[in-house]
């Protein structure tokens, strides 16, 4: 089954929609948790499913590192190595080796890197990133890039835009050639002319200056690719820069393509960004926070690791349904947090999730029946 999405409706900017994918429908806007080494810290698989997760994001550079990508496709691809049955978006490893400033060096023809783990050197070039990512054998697959530094000035920007510009051309040259030969459950690889399986997504650079996104996501879409996402934010940059960016950059994204708006947004922004057009959304920070102690509730943000919750009897939040809002106190939870159990990991993050899949969940509802922009508020 090849890729396909479709817009079912629209309130304002904001659209609700579908795409397909070899795993299964997705309906949009979607938030996708963050599964960085095939799993999401702290929660089986079976809850995620519970919780209505609808496809989870992994990251090629740390499945590269560990376990490898050939121990996963001869265990017959991402899906069926981590025991899941729903979809599956890979990054392309860009933005974790950006993060290893001290520990990489950028050429044209690719990456040269040290393994955060044991310092071993490796290289990654947009061919051999899409080797990994077809081995690995995800649904949705990222085009190789190059995530500009902030601050950056305004001639090293456009260096790094066109850089990504090429690995982008490069990145989909490599995938048209070797497409097919992604292993779907341990089935052999695909006959020539069969359905194409992934679909590889451009990305729009540009890092902080409006005229390079449009250019960028100009020259990005003429490579005709199934979708785009903007790359490049939340890197230091104030918040009211992040909107302006995306805003820049989607205005020239064709309506017909999903939009994904990369590593972005607390609750409050996730429906934000809805407003503006975007179908997909991930980010560490329902997962992360939670391990922190900082959970998000629709009365807003608790630090349950606070004294004034020790004799709390109440539940995290009045207003959420979920497993751990049904079941547990407020006092229970910052015993658990402040007895460094395991349990106030698991089971923070099992609401943080939640919340945010509600929360998505009910704009993406508000959208389809045309109340989107009286409820946002409410959402």
């Amino acid at each position: 089954m090849s890729f396909s999405f479709q817009v079912e409706a629209t309130s304002g900017a904001a659209r609700a929609g579908r795409f397909v994918t070899p795993h299964g429908e997705v309906e949009t806007p979607v938030f996708m948790p963050v599964g960085t080494l095939g799993s999401v810290k702290g929660v089986p698989q079976d809850t995620l499913e519970e919780l209505g997760v609808q496809i989870l994001l992994n990251n090629t550079y740390h499945l590269y590192l560990r376990p490898g990508v050939e121990t996963v496709r001869q265990l017959g691809g991402v899906q069926k190595f981590m025991s899941w049955k729903r979809p599956i978006l890979t990054d392309s490893g860009g933005f974790q080796v950006f993060s290893l400033s001290e520990l990489r060096k950028v050429t044209e023809e690719g990456v040269a890197f040290r393994s955060h783990l044991d310092g071993s050197s490796h290289f990654f070039s947009p061919e051999s990133a899409l080797e990994a990512e077809i081995g690995l054998g995800a649904d949705i697959i990222m085009a190789f890039d190059e995530c500009t530094e902030f601050p950056a000035e305004r001639e090293r920007t456009r260096q790094s835009m066109e850089l990504t510009l090429r690995w982008a051309r490069r990145s989909k040259d490599y995938f048209e050639q070797h497409k097919r030969e992604v292993p779907w459950h341990g089935e052999k690889t695909l006959a020539a002319g069969s359905e194409q399986t992934q679909a590889l997504f451009g990305i729009v650079q540009g890092g902080m200056y409006a005229d390079l996104r449009r250019e960028s996501a100009e020259r990005t879409v003429e490579m005709d690719f199934p979708g785009y996402a903007i790359g490049g934010l939340s890197v230091g940059e104030p918040r009211e820069k992040t909107w302006e960016m995306v805003k820049a950059a989607i205005a020239l994204l064709p309506a017909a393509r999903p939009r994904y708006v990369m590593g972005v947004g607390t609750p409050e922004e996730i429906v934000q960004y809805a407003a503006l057009g975007v179908d997909m959304m991930d980010c560490v920070l329902p997962t992360r926070a939670a391990r922190h102690g900082l959970l998000f509730t629709s009365q807003g943000k608790v630090s349950i690791k606070k004294q004034c919750y020790a004799c709390d009897e109440g539940p995290l939040d009045p207003n959420c349904g979920c497993r751990v809002c049904r079941r547990y106190s407020r006092a229970y939870l910052r015993h658990l947090y402040s007895s460094n159990e395991v349990l106030a990991q698991v089971l923070n993050t099992v609401h943080n999730l939640s919340y945010y899949l509600d929360t998505i969940r009910r704009a993406r509802h508000a959208i389809k029946v045309g109340e989107f922009a009286s409820s946002r508020s409410a959402v």
